[in-house]
């Protein structure tokens, strides 16, 4: 009974512990202020930015944070994706506040439109807003009539943006028809951004007590006063597939995957070519199934990979290798085309490519057409010509010794005593047809 009582005191008392112990980490969190969430967004706007985002803000409003900040350096990107972000932020249960940061840093295009629904917008010194005129993301060029319903469809849009957040509509608008842009100070005088800061620290305290009005109408007092900054970087998975979503790395992971699909279809058995090539194109597959591709130019790729397999195979003259490099040239240079600049691919490696993989098939070509020459070096086709040494008396049938091998053989020569060497002539089905050694021949 004792022994029982002391384990059922022992309980109690380590249960006590803990929870003082609970209790201690929550009151040192409270003590230590509240928590501010921070996320980098640096780059293009893309599908991958958009879960990044969504999973930011949805942690912040788990773990109860005072405010989101989102350090913005975009050229731009997708309306697609900007667009998801705009309602992600929109209808976020914890303040978001958009800061263009650091210096020399951007805002454009598809970044104005992010800037303007922040609950707060904040820009650094030397930093630039604007040029959010629409273009073709989808790899055609958009009609006159159809130009003009997307730009009034994105400048009703901004304006419905900078409205709810009481900012500079007329200007979101012209930057939107006219793509005008500003500078921090210029944007902060125009009213299309609420502050200034220098630094993250300076923004902190500048947020202090400042008043948001959140969706519904609820109006929240930002309390940033000691506030601990969290920052929320990009998963491995998110930063490898944000970094392979990017139009140059996508068209050499598509130009990897032809190239090892190639190797492999040329040396059957090798497998490192062929696993590289088909993971390779599994990732190009995604990366262009986020990006404003032309299908057409992928096509045109793929029929140059045909083109340079068949060379190889069917006696064309060059004329299918040639066919495929013109092929290979015209896909790479339409596989983007019609899209924002931000989603070309570098001209100067499509010539890199362009001249890597013509090297590669025209090597491969030669090599398959100097074996296809080459004498055979097993079976039957390799005997004519060989010496082998006779077991028996050819007279003129009889048995000869070839490499480990015994063959019947008929001398060709008139008789041929054992042990003596001959030269086979010809295979007549497995019977050797051969003939007597001159001394000092070779084999």
């Amino acid at each position: 009974m004792k022994i029982l009582l002391l384990r059922r005191i022992n309980r109690v008392f380590l249960a006590v512990i803990a929870l003082l112990l609970a209790l201690s980490a929550v009151a040192n969190t409270y003590a230590a202020g509240p928590r501010i969430d921070v996320l980098n967004v640096k780059g293009t706007i893309n599908p991958v930015l958009v879960d990044y985002i969504k999973r930011g803000i949805t942690e912040a409003e788990i773990n109860r944070a005072e405010a989101v900040i989102i350090q913005l350096d975009t050229p731009g990107g997708l309306d697609t994706a900007m667009r998801d972000i705009v309602q992600t932020m929109v209808n976020a249960r914890v303040p978001v506040v958009v800061y263009v940061s650091p210096s020399g840093a951007r805002a454009a295009s598809a970044g104005v439109f992010i800037t303007m629904a922040a609950h707060i917008a904040v820009m650094s010194p030397n930093t630039a807003i604007g040029a959010a005129h629409p273009v073709s993301g989808s790899g055609e060029e958009i009609p006159e009539t159809m130009a003009e319903k997307v730009v009034n469809d994105a400048a009703a849009y901004i304006r419905s943006i900078a409205g709810a957040h009481g900012r500079n509509m007329e200007w979101a608008e012209k930057a939107v028809r006219e793509s005008v842009s500003a500078s921090e100070q210029e944007a902060l005088q125009l009213k299309v951004i609420d502050m200034v800061a220098p630094d993250l620290k300076t923004l902190v305290t500048m947020l202090d007590g400042r008043k948001v009005t959140m969706l519904g109408g609820a109006e929240v007092t930002l309390q940033t006063q000691g506030a601990i900054l969290f920052t929320n970087q990009m998963k491995l998975i998110e930063d490898f597939l944000y970094t392979i979503a990017d139009p140059n790395i996508a068209y050499l992971l598509l130009s990897l995957a032809s190239a090892g699909i190639m190797v492999e279809i040329f040396n059957p058995g090798l497998i490192f070519p062929g696993v590289v090539g088909a993971i390779s194109l599994l990732l190009a597959f995604y990366a262009l199934g986020v990006l404003p591709v032309n299908w057409a130019g992928v096509l045109l790729i793929f029929l140059a990979v045909g083109m340079f397999v068949a060379e190889a195979f069917v006696p064309g003259f060059g004329l299918l290798a040639g066919g495929g490099i013109i092929s290979l040239i015209i896909g790479s240079l339409i596989l983007f085309k019609g899209a924002s600049p931000l989603f070309q691919v570098n001209p100067w490696l499509i010539a890199t490519v362009t001249i890597i993989l013509s090297a590669l098939i025209i090597f491969v070509v030669s090599r398959a057409v100097t074996i296809h020459r080459k004498q055979a070096t097993t079976g039957k086709e390799e005997l004519p010509g060989k010496t082998a040494v006779a077991r028996t008396a050819l007279k003129p049938d009889g048995i000869v010794f070839f490499k480990g091998e015994r063959w019947e053989a008929v001398s060709d020569s008139g008789r041929i005593e054992s042990g003596e060497e001959v030269v086979i002539s010809r295979v007549d089905g497995l019977i050797l047809h051969v003939t007597k050694r001159n001394k000092g021949a070779g084999n």
